[in-house]
């Protein structure tokens, strides 16, 4: 190959890149595969689906507001543009509430908030009821110390990245990965029919 040819063939390979990867900056694609590495949903890895409106009780991925996301970075919960992994526990139209620790959906008893992190830190609280509106959803996550709705109330839909479905996911910290395949559901198994609208 003559040196000129290679010049031709090196700019050529050279744009060929620059326009891909502008493309996939201009277009901002949403991940399709998450690890999930928190304790509070299991930890594996993740196929996102983001073309679809989140079920109840499905595990979803969601960016939290920014204000949220800096005070979980700040305490070492969670790094700054690290999404949240938690499960639909109210849609657009239910009630959720919490009254002292106790949170309910629809005035069932779904979760009991804490008052105090691990390190003894106060944690986020929300008193009352608050109807779920089209723009936003409820999560929470069966573990105990999970950090979501007990502590912030709804959140924002617009930080939805998609409905996370298992593919390599382990049942609990001391048991090895199990393959769950490519369409598993992430269902709660804590969530039942009962809280549904």
């Amino acid at each position: 190959m003559s040196r000129r040819r290679y010049v031709r063939a090196t700019i050529l390979w050279a744009a060929l890149f620059s326009a891909g990867f502008s493309a996939v900056a201009m277009l901002s694609p949403r991940p399709r595969l998450m690890w999930n590495a928190s304790a509070s949903a299991p930890v594996g890895l993740y196929r996102l689906e983001s073309d679809t409106r989140p079920r109840f009780g499905e595990l979803v991925a969601i960016v939290p507001p920014a204000a949220t996301a800096r005070m979980m970075a700040e305490r070492h919960y969670l790094p700054i543009g690290v999404p949240l992994m938690k499960h639909v526990a109210a849609l657009p139209g239910q009630w959720a509430c919490r009254a002292g620790a106790v949170v309910s959906v629809d005035g069932k008893r779904v979760a009991i908030a804490k008052s105090h992190d691990r390190m003894g830190r106060p944690l986020p609280s929300w008193q009352g009821c608050h109807r779920v509106r089209t723009d936003e959803l409820f999560l929470l996550n069966p573990a105990p110390d999970s950090l979501d709705g007990r502590y912030f109330g709804a959140l924002p839909a617009a930080g939805l990245i998609g409905t996370a479905h298992p593919i390599l996911t382990r049942d609990a910290p001391d048991q090895p990965l199990r393959w769950r395949g490519f369409g598993a559901s992430a269902a709660s198994p804590t969530t039942n029919q009962e809280h549904r609208p």
